[in-house]
């Protein structure tokens, strides 16, 4: 029996894409640290916004390394902005293709730094105001880029330089803070969290927002071997570890619902992802000092395993390790 002709057509697209690259929106040869999540993160990025976008950068580690003078990594339209405005300059960029009647899509790129704290008032007015634009936060989890101070996003008990760890204090005394709810809390058409551990995941959420007209964000936890002290080779593996203990659940909402989770078949122990880590180290030289805070993260795992529903009760084929996805629809809260 011969094969039809549709689908010896449907083999040969097939084979096709196969062989063609993807687009890299995001060049090598770029200086950042071996092992850097962010790098990876943003260039899985743009890979599944492909090249009709044009993007504002605040300063930071993704600009400082793609753009020493007079080169630049980057294969689409892209300008820089100071650390606190990116969402404003974005803002200014996506009424002037709509003035003159372009469809270009408008990324705006900040680290933790300038999206947590100094840039919060342009990002949360560039959503106030609707504009069509997709906003992604590299969260490494404090300033790296001016030398490892910590960030309202550093976790709870972790070593940076102005949040040592001694004998009055075990690191960071401050909870991360919540940023995916208070974004949502705009009733924005869709915001998500991600982790550069996960990239098919990562890919999927792009192509969501970037179908969306109106303003959307994603964040991606991205590990920083350099602030985080762990081996490059590691940034993965500590990524991973940091959604499987339910310390960064990744999760999708829209209008500030919650419409999809990826669950988790095993839940992880806390001690798993800290212990990788040299900015927890001091957790472990002195348990019996350390043994507060320990209990105190691992609680913070359970509380989001609880509120997001992230358990996996029997074999669920979309979960942490399975096919790499959210489960859209399959949690919903009221």
């Amino acid at each position: 029996m011969g094969i039809s002709v549709s689908a010896k057509q449907s083999a040969s697209a097939a084979a096709l894409r196969q062989r063609q690259p993807r687009f890299e929106g995001l060049a090598a040869g770029h200086r950042a640290c071996q092992g850097c999540g962010q790098a990876l993160a943003a260039r899985l990025v743009m890979e599944a916004a492909g090249p009709d976008v044009m993007i504002a950068n605040a300063t930071g580690c993704l600009e400082i390394f793609t753009t020493p003078w007079p080169q630049s990594a980057w294969r689409v339209p892209w300008i820089h902005s100071l650390f606190e405005n990116a969402p404003a300059v974005a803002s200014g960029m996506e009424a002037a293709l709509k003035a003159k009647g372009q469809s270009s899509k408008v990324l705006a790129f900040g680290g933790d730094g300038s999206t947590f704290d100094i840039g919060f008032q342009a990002l949360s007015g560039m959503i106030e105001r609707d504009h069509n634009i997709l906003y992604v936060c590299y969260d490494n989890e404090a300033y790296m880029n001016t030398g490892i101070q910590r960030s309202s996003s550093t976790p709870h008990s972790a070593a940076t330089t102005t949040s040592p760890a001694g004998l009055k204090r075990m690191g960071k005394r401050h909870l991360k803070k919540d940023i995916i709810s208070i974004v949502a809390a705009h009733h924005m058409p869709y915001a998500a969290t991600a982790s550069v551990a996960y990239p098919q995941d990562i890919r999927i959420k792009v192509r969501r927002a970037m179908e969306i007209e109106g303003p959307t964000f994603l964040l991606i936890h991205s590990p920083c071997p350099l602030g985080w002290k762990h081996e490059g080779s590691q940034s993965i593996e500590v990524g991973r570890l940091a959604v499987q203990t339910g310390l960064f659940p990744l999760i999708e909402l829209e209008r500030g619902e919650l419409i999809g989770v990826m669950p988790l078949r095993q839940v992880l122990p806390v001690r798993r992802y800290l212990e990788i880590q040299g900015r927890f180290n001091h957790l472990f030289k002195d348990e019996v000092r350390a043994m507060e805070e320990l209990a105190h993260l691992q609680a913070l795992a359970a509380h989001n395993v609880e509120k997001y529903g992230l358990q996996s009760h029997g074999a669920d084929p979309l979960d942490s390790e399975g096919a790499d996805t959210v489960r859209r629809g399959g949690i919903m809260r009221g």
